[in-house]
């Protein structure tokens, strides 16, 4: 008998952040579908926008139907879940080949965005917002 050859698909790793969120994303080549911890991305997003910002590195480079995304992530609300898939999918690309920098870099999903949630301070009612002022 003769024994079954076991065909690797090759897979693309990147980790994206964004405020709390932490996403492990996973590129193989496919068919375009794209699965968020274990969920199906429209079934898991909740709103449209979010799957548009999360795929714009694949309509970008152009490879939208021949990539398979699967990711997980944590933390976080859905808009800092959705930026950190879209800079883990970025990441991923990038691996695939250096080709796809260029233009990933034009459309500014390469850089990660540094904004969180600034911590609150003793005295104050939030970060910055200060307990009413009374005259009397």
């Amino acid at each position: 008998m003769a024994a079954k050859k076991k065909v690797e698909k090759v897979q693309y790793y990147g980790t994206g952040r964004r405020k709390s969120s932490v996403a492990r994303v996973f590129v193989t080549e496919g068919t375009g579908k794209i699965v968020v911890n274990g969920r199906d991305v429209n079934e898991y997003m909740p709103y449209a926008t979010l799957v548009m910002d999360l795929t714009q590195p694949l309509n970008i480079t152009g490879t939208a139907d021949k990539f398979d995304v699967n990711a997980t992530v944590k933390g976080g609300g859905f808009t800092g879940q959705a930026g950190a898939i879209r800079l883990g999918i970025t990441r991923a690309l990038m691996n695939v080949t250096a080709d796809f920098r260029k233009p990933l870099k034009v459309a500014g999903m390469v850089t990660r965005d540094p904004r969180a949630k600034e911590r609150k301070k003793y005295g104050l009612k939030a970060a910055r917002r200060a307990p009413q002022f009374s005259k009397r």
